[in-house]
């Protein structure tokens, strides 16, 4: 295991919708089959990341591996030797790094966080957890214990990229130079996944926000088991804008920036050239009827090979890769203890 290291997580909880599977789920399959050979790929599951906002916690462990499942279907080869799947919680050393990283990060950097400002709005003060106002050191111990140059996230986890950054330098100026490798700078980072920025897929209701189930917007999310035919009602439903003309402008037009972007990705063409080819039509139920075509075409073939995914052979994957990651991470873990002063 002498590769450079691409980590990425796998999200935990939740049902998956059309946003997670364009924004991050195709991507890491497209990196899997681009880099497997020339790089190690970490695909983890963050599970203990899962209840830093609430859940049905009696739901989770069924859910987890659902999701595992979700992206097999969407691609994801569990048979390629240079790929790791584990669970966060099947590497203990994942929490004890942690607490070391804990002591080493400044409460004002965690107070700039701005995803732990919006979820604490949306919660309210009394719900927030200490555990929600945290998870960027925990993030952070997920990407150092593995020595990750690349860790392709979306927009919305720059911060903590950069977080990551400046935990790594700080701990190798303390004390060992070599002590951590340092993530490449956000620059770096979009480039090697070759996109221009995160993709953001937005709500077919509400387009200023984006899509999620973790908000009640259930006409606005596609989910990656909606029925086909439901989704080409919600896609119809979307809401656009009264100017009466099509062009890709996220400030003026998001709703149909956003239609233009699910259409892009979906058909797998630039997203440049699919504005063109619509900019200045005036007939917006043309363009939300081939965005519903594409969707309704993509579900069916989706929901297809999700039924044929082999449960059996996705945990043993997991459980070989977790006997691999806990003995990689506590190589490790033993060198920062050494270099904190907690072993000889």
């Amino acid at each position: 295991m002498n590769k450079p290291v691409i980590l990425t997580g796998l999200r935990a909880n939740g049902e998956l919708h059309l946003g997670n599977y364009l924004g991050g789920m195709l991507p890491m399959v497209q990196l899997q089959a681009k880099y497997a050979g020339e790089y190690q790929v970490n695909m983890f599951v963050p599970d203990l990341h899962s209840f830093t906002t609430p859940i049905d916690h009696g739901k989770l462990y069924l859910q987890i591996v659902q999701n595992l499942k979700l992206f097999v279907a969407a691609g994801l080869d569990i048979s390629n030797d240079d790929t790791y799947i584990y669970r966060q919680s099947y590497v203990p050393m994942h929490s004890e790094l942690t607490w070391i990283l804990d002591c080493f990060t400044y409460f004002g950097e965690l107070s700039r966080m701005t995803e732990f400002k919006d979820k604490a709005s949306r919660l309210g003060h009394e719900s927030i957890s200490v555990g929600l106002y945290n998870y960027p050191a925990l993030m952070a111990a997920d990407i150092l214990l593995y020595a990750a140059k690349y860790v392709p996230v979306g927009d919305d986890q720059r911060q903590h990229i950069e977080l990551t950054r400046d935990i790594a330098l700080r701990m190798n100026n303390k004390f060992n130079k070599d002590l951590f490798v340092v993530p490449a700078e956000w620059t770096e980072q979009v480039a090697f996944a070759e996109r221009d920025a995160g993709v953001r897929i937005k709500s077919l209701r509400n387009p200023t926000k984006k899509m999620s189930k973790s908000i009640d917007d259930p006409a606005g999310t596609i989910l990656l088991t909606d029925a086909p035919e439901a989704a080409v009602k919600k896609i119809m439903g979307a809401e656009t804008d009264s100017l009466g003309v099509i062009h890709y402008d996220i400030e003026a037009q998001p709703g149909i920036s956003n239609l233009l972007q699910i259409l892009a990705l979906l058909i797998n063409e630039p997203l440049s050239r699919v504005a063109d080819t619509w900019d200045g039509k005036t007939a917006y139920s043309d363009l939300k009827k081939a965005v519903a075509n594409e969707v309704k075409v993509f579900l069916h073939d989706f929901q297809t090979k999700l039924a044929a995914v082999n449960e059996a052979d996705l945990l043993r994957k997991l459980e070989a890769s977790e006997f691999l990651m806990r003995d990689v991470a506590g190589q490790r873990l033993y060198k920062i203890q050494q270099a904190v002063g907690l072993r000889p």
